[in-house]
């Protein structure tokens, strides 16, 4: 019986895991939930899945989950120690990184440095902190599995056994992109795009945050620094393919001219279900794909346009703290945009600000990530005024 904690168990991707897991009872058993502020959700959960612990951000969101709990057998705990302590709790098998953003990189470092196995959904992680994250993995022997879509079909497509592109005749990876929902809408359109309207993405269901990161392309630049870190590539060994149908998840390129792809509907479920039972292969609830009904469109991406693309891809090969500068900037800039403080063209625009003002230095200790990450946050929120519509 394997036990999993799911770290944002009310988000998209928690949500999912939980749906597989109840589909196999014989096999996982929940052993600590968290999420940030959504009580009820929480507590409908907790009820259902009884964990031996529930986590929240805030004290008084913690007093109203045990209200709500008085009857389940379930310990409720507060804050960030808190969090941590589940993810690297010695009862605790697995652990599902699903905290959206750079929220994510505490509790999820303390899974790697238990030696849990960590299916990775939040990649903030590894842009972040990409190369101490991965020394962790190396040093405690965690088992890491990548849970995006994208990451995870790049790991099958691998030779077996195979983590990184260094042996095994691996030549480049080819990350797609959907393209997002504005990828046919006129330039002189996208000034006026509504938060609604980029949070309707045509092929995926996912939260608010993630699906304006799809609608700039930002998702993909933090995609393309995580697959940077997670297969040990170099930059110009990825390359992104808009692929509108989402039915090619990736592609791994050999040197003999092979091209292998994992291809499925797009339902978080696949990818979870892999990394939950990997090496095996279990149900997951998911359509089989009937590629009858596909016409399937490769393009170049348009970084003229889509500029985040552009800025992850230089902030990576800046190295150092430019990637944990680029993501702090961008969730402010998009938490503005969902605000309606700024248009959705100001969002690369605030990056690149703060991307030019800021010093880069070496990501070589945790403080200094932590330290730069603040410093960003900060110098984005300045620049908010001078980029409104």
């Amino acid at each position: 019986m394997q036990r999993i904690t799911v770290l944002g168990a009310t988000g998209s991707i928690g949500q999912s895991t939980l749906d597989v897991i109840a589909r196999h009872p014989d096999r996982y058993q929940v052993f600590a939930l968290t999420a940030h502020s959504r009580v009820e959700e929480l507590a409908a959960l907790c009820q259902r899945f009884t964990p031996r612990y529930a986590v929240v951000s805030r004290a008084e969101d913690g007093v109203r989950l045990q209200v709500r709990l008085a009857n389940v057998h379930t310990e409720v705990l507060v804050g960030d120690a808190a969090l941590a302590a589940v993810a690297a709790h010695p009862d605790c098998d697995t652990v599902m990184a699903a905290i959206v953003g750079a929220a994510g990189l505490l509790p999820t470092l303390a899974a790697v440095r238990a030696g849990k196995k960590v299916l990775l959904a939040n990649k903030e992680s590894l842009v972040m902190a990409g190369g101490l994250f991965m020394a962790a993995v190396r040093e405690h022997g965690a088992k890491l599995l990548p849970i995006d879509s994208e990451h995870n079909a790049i790991f099958q497509c691998l030779p077996a056994g195979q983590s990184g592109l260094a042996h095994g005749g691996v030549e480049k990876i080819l990350l797609t992109a959907s393209g997002g929902p504005f990828r046919l809408l006129a330039e002189d359109q996208l000034q006026d795009v509504t938060p609604e309207q980029a949070c309707k993405h045509p092929n995926w269901s996912m939260g608010r945050k993630i699906s304006v990161d799809s609608a700039t392309l930002m998702n993909k630049g933090l995609e393309f620094i995580e697959a940077c870190w997670l297969f040990d590539a170099r930059p110009d060994q990825i390359e992104v393919l808009v692929h509108p149908q989402s039915i090619i998840h990736s592609l791994v390129q050999y040197v003999d001219g092979s091209t292998l792809a994992q291809l499925g509907n797009p339902d978080m479920r696949t990818p979870i279900a892999h990394a939950l039972a990997w090496p095996e292969r279990i149900q997951a609830g998911v359509a089989r794909l009937d590629l009858t009904r596909y016409v399937l469109d490769f393009q170049a991406p348009d970084e003229a346009r889509f500029p985040c693309l552009r800025l992850a891809r230089e902030a990576m090969e800046s190295g150092g703290t430019a990637p944990a500068i680029l993501n702090a900037a961008n969730e402010v800039a998009v938490a503005a945009f969902l605000d309606r403080q700024i248009s959705f063209r100001a969002i690369p625009g605030v990056i690149e600000r703060v991307l030019t003002q800021l010093p880069m230095s070496p990501a070589d200790n945790l403080d200094t990530i932590l330290a730069a990450d603040q410093a960003a946050r900060k110098a984005a929120l300045a620049c908010l005024p001078l980029c409104r519509a």
